[in-house]
């Protein structure tokens, strides 16, 4: 009696599933310590009440936004350390010397590190930073539900949180690759809880992201300023709504192929299995097809960032943007198209091949729109070398470099030289880091002053680009000659004594990185230590072209007393040179409520994914039933708005500009 109710109310998790390795004991006792120091400060200074109505419950997407960046700045970390423990382990693990990591161990950071650094790092910085910046480019108070941004933020967030669970409750994640593979994924090979750790916290985030899909695609068709057409909109905003439309388009096949595998691990069925009428390669045909187009989700908001720098450190509007934004809706369309690619070994025939190999080679033109756009808009500028200009130009030369790799990776009789090698891993980093990555750095540094009211160090910055550029090169290269010398991926031993030299190379180039990241962690310290000196009164720093820089800084909660008028491209600009940037008129501005049910819904959903890790059904029920009537709440409260009055918003304004 009594073990039938453990089982109904525990499932499988038993004693032994506690910290007890190394690696559980520090996971635990580093995330405990984190806890202990968040709550203790926040009590100390007594901002319990001020976080929960401030910032918890915010629907302001500047604050949704900001929060973001704060978690994803932390899974950075946490997907650095996993990427440290890797070339560790790969630099030592050579002939009779077997590293300080089992094999097993080895893939599972392995796999954590790439799903950490593509959904909960890369993805969160950009989301974040569509949520800071598009609302304000289509001069827009809000997204167009409220409700659905934070639900979108509190889905993320539980989805980090729960792909760490592991540390405390299990002792393993899943050791089958970032996107798994079929039938390793099945629980015939993989009978413990990482697989279902790995499934749940991307079902749940990658929930959140749809949400937030779905509301910038919403709210940039529908929310638009006073005469804003599409031809009108900013490249970055641009660049959000190819996003959100590729997010709309393939996050669903994220949904139910996670689903038709849980429904093999929970319910015995066949979908991927190698038996029983199962296809493995459905599954790899069906992650692929989400996986391929979301590395350009990823990348195709930093084209945006890139196309505003150009444009405002060349002092030029940006040359050719109509033919820009035909490229990169280009690029969106082509990405979906070539997922074969990855796995132009499985069979499938030359003429399958040759046919997306064509595709693949394809995506060069469009993306060759946008350099040509890019160069330009440079030429015969007023170029100003200001840190986002040097973040630019260091993606110039990555990005070449990774693209031509990928040239040759699109030729499947070269492919199968290289397939499954460590030049497929430095090919990827390339793209991701030298594209993605650093054009958050770069928007970071760019659109810093409109949030913090001042600047970041441009000394200390140019130096972290000088050290990232560096240790990208220094990490990636050896990888390259690596792989055309036969190292294969996912490598946690090697007999051949040739290879550690390269290893060790990038391994020191990791470090170098980690010195890069380590200055830019100085300049924001240095930066709040001389706020002062450096600080905006003017809102527009950079003497920018779009709708964000006519705001006051820091943006008031309301974005615009009035809404602009807008007549053409880089609106600010025009409003600039006409002399007309100060409103005339106010009138009363309707904003959302804070609410708690974005929290309360997404808490419901890591409850739910959690017991279905450990098999407590009862659980997980009760936890399904609450959280629909929490929706179901909400759903019937219509108190959730309240009105600025004009006579408020014209006060406010005052004030801030006698201060």
């Amino acid at each position: 009696m009594i073990d039938a109710i453990r089982t109904l109310l525990l499932g499988r998790l038993t004693w032994h599933d506690l910290p007890h390795e190394w690696f559980t004991l520090g996971g635990t006792g580093a995330l405990v310590t984190m806890l202990i120091v968040a709550v203790g400060a926040i009590t100390y200074f007594k901002r319990w009440t001020w976080l929960w109505k401030e910032w918890l419950t915010s629907c302001d997407p500047k604050r949704i936004g900001i929060m973001y960046m704060v978690v994803a700045s932390l899974m950075l970390f946490r997907g650095a350390l996993d990427a440290i423990m890797i070339w560790l382990q790969q630099s030592i693990s050579v002939g009779s010397a077997h590293g300080y990591l089992t094999g097993a161990h080895f893939q599972q950071i392995f796999t954590a590190h790439g799903d950490i650094m593509v959904f909960f790092a890369t993805m969160g910085f950009l989301v974040g930073l569509m949520n800071l910046i598009m609302p304000l480019q289509i001069g827009a108070r809000d997204l167009a539900s409220p409700l659905l941004n934070t639900l979108g933020f509190w889905l993320y967030v539980f989805g980090a949180v729960l792909i760490n669970m592991f540390f405390v409750f299990g002792g393993e994640f899943a050791a089958i690759g970032w996107l798994g593979q079929a039938p390793l994924a099945e629980l015939q090979y993989s009978p413990g809880v990482g697989v279902d750790y790995w499934i749940w916290s991307l079902q749940v985030s990658g929930l959140g992201t749809l949400f937030s899909g779905i509301n910038f695609l919403a709210t940039i068709i529908k929310m638009r300023t006073h005469g804003m057409k599409l031809l009108h909109m900013p490249p970055f905003t641009w660049a959000t709504l190819l996003s959100s439309i590729m997010i709309v388009t393939i996050f669903p096949i994220l949904t139910i192929t996670l689903v038709m595998l849980s429904l093999d691990r929970y319910l015995g069925m066949h979908f991927f299995t190698s038996g029983g009428g199962g296809n493995p390669m459905m599954y790899v045909n069906l992650i692929w097809m989400w996986g391929h187009p979301e590395v350009y989700v990823l990348i195709i908001p930093a084209y945006g960032v890139y196309s505003e720098i150009v444009a405002t450190f060349s002092g030029k509007k940006l040359s050719g943007y109509i033919s820009n934004i035909i490229g990169l809706g280009l690029v969106a369309v082509i990405s979906q198209l070539v997922w074969l690619h990855h796995f132009f070994t499985m069979g499938a025939g030359a003429d399958v091949n040759a046919a997306f190999g064509i595709s693949t080679e394809f995506i060069v033109i469009p993306t060759a729109i946008l350099f040509f756009s890019w160069i330009m808009t440079l030429f015969r500028g007023r170029i100003r070398l200001k840190t986002p200009m040097m973040w630019f130009l260091a993606f110039v030369s990555t990005f070449t470099f990774g693209g031509m790799a990928g040239m040759l990776l699109a030729f499947p009789a070269a492919d199968y030289q290289v397939h499954n090698s460590l030049f497929l891993v430095a090919h990827f980093h390339t793209m991701i880091v030298g594209g993605a990555l650093f054009g958050i750095f770069a928007a970071i540094t760019y659109w810093f002053p409109k949030f913090a009211g001042f600047k970041l160090n441009e000394t200390l910055g140019k130096y972290a680009v000088a050290l990232w550029l560096t240790g990208f090169f220094l990490a990636f290269v050896p990888l390259y000659i690596l792989g055309f010398m036969g190292a294969p991926r996912r490598l946690d031993h090697y007999t051949n004594p040739t290879w550690q030299a390269l290893f060790v190379v990038a391994m020191v180039g990791f470090l170098v990185l980690a010195a890069g990241a380590l200055v830019q962690v100085v300049q924001i310290a240095v930066s709040i230590w001389q706020r002062k000196a450096n600080r905006d009164t003017t809102g527009d720093p950079w003497d920018g072209r779009s709708l964000e820089w006519s705001t006051p800084t820091p943006v008031p909660f309301y974005n615009f007393a009035v809404q602009p008028h807008v007549t053409g491209r880089d609106a600010f600009w025009e409003m600039k040179q006409a002399g007309s940037t100060k409103p005339v008129h106010y009138e009363d501005i309707e904003l959302p409520k804070n609410t708690p049910f974005g929290l309360y819904i997404a808490a419901g959903c890591f409850v739910i994914g959690f017991a279905m890790v450990w098999h407590m059904f009862l659980i997980a029920g009760l936890a399904l039933v609450a959280t629909l009537i929490c929706a179901i709440i909400r759903t019937f409260d219509e108190d959730t708005e309240y009105v600025l009055p004009a006579s408020k918003a014209k006060e406010l304004e005052a004030a801030r500009e006698a201060a």
